[in-house]
């Protein structure tokens, strides 16, 4: 049974985070809102429950790894970061800012926890394949999460990246998609049908479990599930909601790639309080 207080946790993180996200964007007035509200809980739950990592030492050997392969959901990842004292919160504020260091799309470069760079999409599944591959070479128990988006898995080279994780039974690679459904053009199965999403990572060679990405409860049990499972990688397709927590944002693609206005922030702040 999973622990109260870190559900207790876990709840008031993604609430600081969701408000991180609408401030930071409205702010900067660009970014993606939407699709860093559907992934937070899975990346508040990734940060505060399961990795191994230390805001103190951000390149320690033996940390977990995070790849954000949906680059565009920065905010999430950056909001998680300041609550977990890589980067300081006031920082946020100056997201995409010139003069400042958080830009668009996460850059290893520039941001202490940042494992990868990432805004192409596609590609982040591939890097995650050798980081895992070189800690099985290396002999270290490190693990490596990766954020899809379930748009960004219309790409082939997914798919070339998800036949090589099997091949090379990568059982310390952990995938989530982010299946909120909806792409900057609208549907995923409008656009480009990605279904039956389960069955096609099954067919690669992946264990693959369904959770209700905003409920933590789900997220942990399907996560401690996946550390255990042996000789192959694994896969949690995570149900979500673009623009969770936001009752006029909710499933509306419109909200992909734009922030709210000053007027539309002071209303969503009302909900989330």
């Amino acid at each position: 049974m999973v622990d109260q207080d870190t559900i207790k946790l876990l709840n008031s993180k993604a609430k600081a985070v969701r408000k991180h996200i609408l401030e930071m964007t409205t702010e900067a007035g660009s970014g993606h809102p939407g699709g860093s509200m559907s992934a937070l809980e899975v990346i508040v739950t990734l940060y505060f429950y399961k990795m191994r990592h230390r805001s103190a030492d951000p390149e320690w050997v033996d940390r977990d790894r995070f790849v954000l392969s949906k680059g565009h959901a920065a905010p999430a990842l950056y909001s998680v970061l300041a609550e977990s004292g890589y980067i300081p919160v006031k920082e946020l504020k100056r997201f995409r800012h010139a003069d400042s260091f958080l830009e668009g799309h996460p850059c290893r470069k520039s941001i202490p926890g940042v494992d990868v760079s990432t805004g192409s999409l596609g590609q982040g599944l591939s890097v995650a394949c050798g980081i895992a591959l070189a800690g099985k070479l290396d002999k270290r128990d490190y693990r490596v999460y990766v954020i899809l988006g379930d748009g960004e898995s219309q790409e082939g080279q997914i798919w070339e990246a998800a036949m090589s994780a099997a091949h090379y039974r990568l059982d310390n690679l952990c995938v989530v998609v982010d299946r909120n459904s909806l792409q900057i053009d609208g549907s995923t199965e409008e656009v480009m049908s990605i279904e039956p999403l389960a069955d096609k990572w099954s067919g690669f060679g992946w264990n693959v479990l369904t959770v209700d990405g905003h409920n933590f409860e789900e997220i942990i049990n399907a996560l401690d599930e996946a550390e255990l499972l042996k000789d192959s990688p694994t896969v949690l397709i995570a149900n979500t909601t673009k623009g969770k927590g936001v009752s006029f944002m909710e499933n509306v693609a419109e909200f992909h790639g734009k922030p709210l206005s000053r007027e539309q922030l002071c209303e969503a702040l009302k909900e989330l309080v």
